[in-house]
Formats: C-alpha cells, sequence, structure tokens
C-alpha cells in the first residue's frame, strides 16, 4: 500500500470514530442517526450531476450495499442502544477486518502475504482485547455482543460489496455519490416509519451536530471507496478500523472511560499491525 492510501484510510479512520462517538454521546440517538442520512442523501444529490453514472457492472453491487448499508444503520442504532460504546464499537469494528479477509480470499481471490495476514490477525486482536477491557461480557450483556457482531458482519459485506463494486464503476467518486442516495433515503423513511416521527421537524438544538455527523460520515466513507480501487480489500478493511483505538481515546477524553493497561496494550498491537501491514 502506498503512503497516500494509507494517510487516507487513516483519515478515514479518524473522521469515522468522530461521528460514532457523536452519534453515540447525544442524547436523541435516532433524531442525530436521521440527520445524519439527511447531510448524507443532500450531499449526495448535490454531487450527481458532476459525477455521472457508475458503469452497468457496478450497479448490481451498488443496489445491493444500498440495501445492506440500510440494515447496518439499524443494527448500529440498536447496538448502541444496548450497550456501552466502549464495549459494542470494538467488537463491531473488531470483527470486520477477518470477516472481510475470508471473503476476499475465499471469494474473490485475493492475495494476502504473511505479513499482511499477520498485520490484519494482530489489529484485530487489539480490538478484542480493547473489547474486553471491562472484562469478559456477562449474561445480561449478551444482546448488545449479538447485535455488536451482527453489525460488525454487516460491516464485513457491505466492504466487499463496495469494493469490488468500486472497482469496477469506472469512477470511485461516481459510486460513492451514488451510493449515499441510494442508502440514505430508503434509511431516512425506515426510520419514519419505525418511530412516527419526524426529528427534521422539532426543535432541537442536537440537529446541526447530526449534520455535522452526516458530513464526517461522507467524507470518511469516500475516502475508503477510493482506497479500495487501489488496494486489498482486507488490509483496507483492517487500517480502517484503527478507528477503535481513536474511538477508544475519545471515550477517555470525552466520556470520561479509564483507558487503563487494555487500551495501552491494544494501541500498542494496531500500531504493529499496521506497521506489517505496510512494510509487506
Amino acid at each position: 500500500m502506498t503512503p497516500t492510501v494509507t494517510a487516507a484510510v487513516l483519515g478515514s479512520a479518524g473522521l469515522h470514530a468522530a461521528w460514532n462517538a457523536l452519534a453515540h454521546g447525544l442524547k436523541d440517538r435516532l433524531g442525530t442517526m436521521v440527520m445524519i442520512q439527511m447531510a448524507s442523501l443532500g450531499i449526495g444529490l448535490v454531487c450527481l450531476p458532476f459525477v455521472g453514472i457508475p458503469e452497468s457492472g457496478a450497479r448490481p453491487w451498488l443496489l445491493g450495499s444500498a440495501a445492506l448499508h440500510v440494515v447496518y444503520h439499524l443494527l448500529l442504532l440498536e447496538t448502541y442502544r444496548l450497550g456501552d460504546f466502549g464495549q459494542v464499537y470494538p467488537i463491531a469494528r473488531g470483527t470486520s477486518p477477518w470477516v472481510t479477509a475470508l471473503i476476499g480470499v475465499t471469494l474473490l481471490h485475493e492475495y494476502l502475504s504473511v505479513t499482511q495476514t499477520v498485520g490484519v490477525v494482530v489489529i484485530s486482536a487489539g480490538m478484542l482485547v480493547l473489547a474486553l477491557a471491562g472484562g469478559i461480557p456477562r449474561r445480561a450483556e449478551a444482546a448488545a455482543v449479538a447485535a455488536a457482531f451482527a453489525t460488525g458482519c454487516a460491516i464485513a459485506l457491505y466492504t466487499v460489496l463496495d469494493g469490488v463494486g468500486a472497482r469496477s464503476s469506472g469512477s470511485a467518486m461516481s459510486y460513492a455519490a451514488w451510493l449515499f442516495v441510494l442508502e440514505s433515503a430508503p434509511t431516512i423513511v425506515v426510520l419514519h416509519l419505525r418511530t412516527r416521527r419526524d426529528p427534521t421537524r422539532e426543535r432541537n438544538p442536537q440537529r446541526a451536530w447530526g449534520l455535522l455527523g452526516g458530513a464526517m460520515s461522507i467524507a470518511a466513507y469516500t475516502l475508503v471507496i477510493w482506497a479500495q480501487t487501489r488496494g486489498t480489500l482486507a488490509t483496507i478493511a483492517a487500517l480502517r478500523e484503527t478507528s477503535v483505538v481513536i474511538g477508544a481515546v475519545i471515550g477517555t477524553v470525552v466520556f470520561h472511560e479509564t483507558y487503563g493497561r487494555h487500551r495501552l496494550v491494544a494501541t500498542i498491537l494496531v500500531l504493529l499491525g499496521i506497521t506489517a501491514i505496510n512494510i509487506a
């Protein structure tokens, strides 16, 4: 992976951790999610006239990913409702790299060197350590863990769909813009039908934060889609999930969670994994 691709993915990781912390930290998470999707839809629509239409080979992947993103957003809301940010975020994000690697190697025939494989495994191990910072999950936390794991699987699946789709689209920017429109519109409708309320019509001081989160989400995933056209899906997924370490720092600073030795070990493992991927 070139330094430019690595920098883009790590930048995406920072933005992703920030908007997830924002979504978790605001009281009205549903309203925040709707505003995030409104921002995504608006920015996507503005971009469409300038990016063209993805080539025909990318469209089935695009539609499949858009549908899967709707499921992902619902799972994410449920995960944050059930569990603590410091626990469920690393589980969700830590599941994605190794599932993506399995799919990429077995179904897409992507090649991972020994060093790259070690890097993916080490990063995933670092996130497992982070998820266990509060101890082995108790029976009462089983629902939160299950929701986080399902969210991680959804992330892995749409990562693969978007990687294949973006590579066959002719333009990563075109693919990204259409994806944001096609995923955001139905997500907004589903959230409205689920709750029978329209947060956009309410006087909510958190609305601006939701829009900011949407802008950060778009920037983060656009960088990932671009990177996926220039590197293997597994290594990019692993690098992207370094957002968990950034999320741990945010959890400590903003949510006053203890950093502790588990998070220190996780940070060291993630940094070693990044190094292994980039020297491969």
